[in-house]
């Protein structure tokens, strides 16, 4: 009996003891969550560009991974503008134009060997394949005296060629001056050279303009522009009749520059003079039919063509009565 008593008194405080306390929980649950929280994290995977097998390689060779910089601006910082050096650098790229400039012409003409200028039978001056060929072209229209033409320039279909559209219309401006109106010109820019030195085309080697076009039908008005210094010469060109088909198929067009005749302000002039071939300035492309509606007319390219054949120099005579300077 004794021994039970103190079996069974020694098995109470045991258990007594071994209850837990609530400051023991709360000291013991604070330093868990602290080691929980000390204790390494698994990796995350990260979704990037970089392939599995070269993370494997990096981590392999105990490489850290690269941090990217991005070249990012702060808002506060200001770009820097030098207009000295931007001069500076307009004049250098002008000097070096008018270098290689001087060592083509002692090339030959166009920086080619003279026996090829003088064996070439035709040559593309212009073509249209990209953006930078239309950047070569300016349109305009009658709306720059008050009328309600309209005429864009667009590149074709595959980029092969270049797309003149628009409305012609022949509503004369109310403004109570213009009586007429109704066209629409499409014109090549002047090339420029170094220091923006005029540089005319010198075609003195062909005698013929060739072109690949496909229209709509409606005639069109072909102008060439010498180049010239005096003012009273800035209307002045040459012209011709271009006549198109029509339909889905293109059509090669020879015009001989003998066929171009002289006009001032849009009046054939009496007295014709041929065309000057070595001071070419622009070409152009005039529609004026006064048929209201759209039209349109693709171009593929623009060049000169030599044809031994042809041998006429001027297709328009000149008299005394009429000309009398031509023949002092």
């Amino acid at each position: 009996m004794v021994l039970g008593h103190k079996f069974l008194n020694g098995t109470y405080i045991l258990r007594k003891q071994l209850k837990p306390d609530a400051t023991l929980q709360t000291f013991w649950g604070i330093h868990f969550a602290k080691y929980c929280s000390s204790s390494p994290k698994k990796p995350m995977v990260t979704h990037d560009r970089v392939s599995q097998p070269r993370k494997t390689a990096e981590g392999l060779q105990g490489r850290p991974p690269k941090d990217i910089a991005l070249n990012v601006t702060s808002p506060e910082e200001k770009t820097e503008i030098s207009f000295d050096k931007a001069i500076r650098d307009e004049i250098k790229d002008h000097f070096k134009r008018l270098k290689d400039e001087i060592m083509n012409s002692w090339v030959g003409p166009g920086g080619r060997p003279l026996h090829e200028a003088l064996l070439e039978q035709a040559k593309v001056v212009w073509q249209f394949r990209g953006k930078e060929d239309l950047d070569k072209w300016v349109v305009t229209s009658d709306k720059t005296i008050g009328g309600r033409s309209e005429v864009f320039l667009k590149m074709g279909k595959n980029n092969q060629s270049a797309l003149l559209y628009g409305t012609l219309s022949t509503e004369a401006p109310h403004d109570g001056e213009s009586s007429q109106s109704g066209f629409c010109t499409m014109m090549s820019r002047i090339p420029r050279g170094s220091f923006e030195r005029k540089q005319p085309h010198d075609w003195s080697w062909f005698n013929t303009l060739y072109l690949r076009i496909r229209g709509d039908g409606r005639p069109w008005m072909v102008n060439i522009r010498q180049d010239t210094d005096f003012i009273q010469r800035s209307n002045q060109m040459y012209s011709y009749f271009m006549f198109t088909r029509g339909g889905p198929y293109w059509q090669e067009v020879k015009i001989p520059f003998s066929k171009f005749f002289f006009s001032n302000q849009g009046r054939i002039r009496d007295v014709q003079t041929p065309l000057m071939l070595d001071k070419i300035a622009s070409v152009g492309f005039t529609l004026a039919d006064k048929v209201d509606g759209p039209f349109f007319l693709e171009i593929d390219f623009i060049g000169v063509f030599n044809d031994p054949t042809h041998t006429e120099e001027f297709a328009y005579e000149n008299s005394p009565a009429i000309s009398p300077r031509l023949f002092k």
